[in-house]
């Protein structure tokens, strides 16, 4: 019997998928699979955005790896959409792996931590969405009303635990690093 944790895991399974679709994007179609590399996006942020909920309403309660692994997983898409737009030419080579490189040692030296991992998506997320704005506005608009949206449905979660969670992230990784 299919229980809604399953169902959760699906969701983000997706999200695994889409690093490679991205990836292909970027190699078959380049500058052209921009629209098609923004609604990928928003379909990760999609599934991300319900899986949890969805995982937390189960009536079966249990730790997959898929589950315990999301912020890996979300982590991954932005890489696959930085990898998107490297092969798109939209970022230089160099660039995006100097930005890359840096982080894969952020990450070895103290783990993968929800704060920092939020601060490695960010710049991707926005590169993009400027981009996308700049590039084809019908769908770098999309992109801003679907965070305006999402925002706007789970207020004022994103302004009472997203955000102070994020800094409260950080203070206790800057905190750790003084020891």
């Amino acid at each position: 019997m299919l229980v809604a944790k399953q169902v959760a895991d699906f969701l983000t399974l997706t999200r695994v998928l889409l690093v490679f679709i991205l990836i292909w994007l970027g190699l078959s179609q380049g500058v052209d699979g921009l629209p098609a590399a923004a609604l990928l996006l928003m379909l990760s942020w999609t599934t991300d955005a319900l899986d949890g909920p969805i995982a937390r309403r189960s009536r079966v309660q249990y730790h997959t790896w898929l589950g315990d692994h999301d912020l890996e997983v979300d982590m991954a898409v932005a890489a696959g959409l930085l990898a998107y737009m490297i092969l798109s030419g939209f970022v230089n080579t160099l660039i995006g792996a100097v930005y890359a490189v840096a982080w894969v040692l952020v990450f070895l030296r103290w783990g993968v931590l929800r704060s920092p991992g939020m601060l490695f998506q960010a710049p991707i997320y926005g590169w993009f969405i400027w981009l996308a704005l700049t590039r084809d506005p019908l769908y770098g608009g999309l992109m801003v009303i679907w965070i305006l949206c999402a925002i706007a449905i789970t207020w004022p979660r994103f302004p009472n635990e997203v955000i102070p969670g994020f800094l409260a992230g950080m203070r206790a990784l800057n905190e750790w690093h003084k020891r």
